[in-house]
């Protein structure tokens, strides 16, 4: 925050209002217990253009972990109120007391994560889960294995996880494909039918450089940092001329595939956190990116093409609208142009632009957004 107020005050503004906005919505998005959070709150209308309302739908563990990720930075009586009463360290435990029951590695990834960044007593236990959950030889999705390298990378000042973090980073830097610097969407094959296999999402490139610079950060791994350094700069270089972080990627290319929807947790939370980290870790500084994705927030492209004036943050809801996005029916442009690329490289399908242009907002708002944007812009030294 320090380096962005001097680098663009109006930008620091918004960072801020975004931090409030988050603190705002995530006491509204607790389940009734305060022992963890829901899926999403979504926008209803009863009638008519009347005000939106939102509904709670769901709950999700991995959206809990994050949070208490992200929450760990604030005060510890702010973390109370964003928390159900707990600090980060007392969500995480109760997080971590569901573990036995857990059948997702991601899910038990991020809340190993959350207690080895917390301190929890019990972080032994948690990657005991991990372990169990992650086969040796067993292709994984490249967000939950970029999970675990994080967890390993959190925990390994307290305990002996090496063995387990080399194989967990190698993992990662296998996965690529050729000498691209993109991730593919799993780290080996078998999980995604094989006309998508080349495809990479943004998520896919943020944790893994993420995770990667923080595995060198907390060791001496310069290989792990020149792997992430290539990744940002790629997806940077990449970057639409309004700030837009894109959706799906060609991994083997280097290349977009597919840009819709442009999802504001891109914007104003994942980017800045892998891309702080990065720089934090001693890689390059992309500051200039990170603010260009932000000030997207506010300028929304897209909507002003279309003649719209729909705000993205609406501060008196808490919330942040999710995504700005085409409209197709079933995402079929993505699923188009998917199948073309895999047959025919660098092919678009351009027309598909113009049938359906990215002008639809998706209403809802998911504790993760809220979760990584703590995490983005109080965590660290000096943001």
């Amino acid at each position: 925050m320090t380096e962005l107020a001097r680098a663009d005050r109006p930008l620091h503004d918004l960072a801020t209002r975004l931090l409030a906005v988050a603190e705002q919505g995530l006491p509204r998005m607790l389940l009734p217990e305060g022992n963890g959070f829901v899926f999403t709150r979504a926008a209803v209308r009863t009638a008519g253009d009347g005000p939106w309302s939102l509904e709670q739908r769901g709950t999700s563990l991995r959206y809990a972990a994050i949070t208490a990720l992200g929450a760990r930075f604030l005060p510890a009586d702010r973390q109370r109120v964003v928390l159900g009463g707990h600090t980060a360290e007392e969500f995480t435990g109760l997080l971590v007391e569901r573990l036995p029951g857990v059948r997702n590695l991601g899910d038990a990834a991020l809340v190993a994560w959350a207690a080895a960044e917390t301190g929890h007593p019990k972080l032994s236990d948690a990657l005991d889960r991990v372990a169990a959950l992650d086969e040796p030889g067993r292709p994984q999705y490249t967000v939950e294995a970029a999970w675990v390298l994080s967890a390993l990378a959190a925990a390994r000042a307290t305990l002996d996880v090496e063995d387990r973090l080399a194989a967990a980073r190698d993992r990662l830097l296998h996965a690529r494909i050729g000498d691209s610097p993109l991730f593919p969407h799993a780290t080996g094959p078998g999980l995604n039918p094989w006309y998508r296999s080349h495809i990479g999402c943004f998520a896919d490139q943020t944790y893994p450089l993420q995770a990667l610079a923080r595995a060198h950060a907390s060791g001496d791994d310069p290989e792990a940092l020149a792997a992430a350094d290539a990744c940002a700069t790629r997806i940077c270089a990449l970057q639409g001329d309004g700030g837009q972080w894109w959706w799906h990627y060609d991994a083997r290319r280097g290349s977009v595939v597919e840009g819709y929807p442009v999802y504001s947790v891109h914007q104003h939370a994942m980017a800045p956190t892998a891309l702080l980290d990065l720089a934090e870790a001693g890689g390059t500084d992309f500051g200039e990116a990170i603010r260009r994705g932000l000030r997207w927030m506010t300028e929304v492209p897209e909507l002003a093409a279309a003649g719209a004036s729909e705000p993205l943050i609406l501060d008196e809801l808490g919330v942040t609208w999710r995504k700005v996005h085409r409209g197709d029916p079933k995402k079929a442009v993505r699923a188009a142009r998917g199948l073309t690329t895999r047959l025919a490289p660098g092919l678009r399908l351009g027309p598909l632009d113009g049938m359906f242009r990215p002008a639809a907002v998706d209403r809802e708002c998911r504790p993760y957004e809220f979760g990584w944007m703590l995490f983005a812009w109080l965590g660290g030294t000096g943001r």
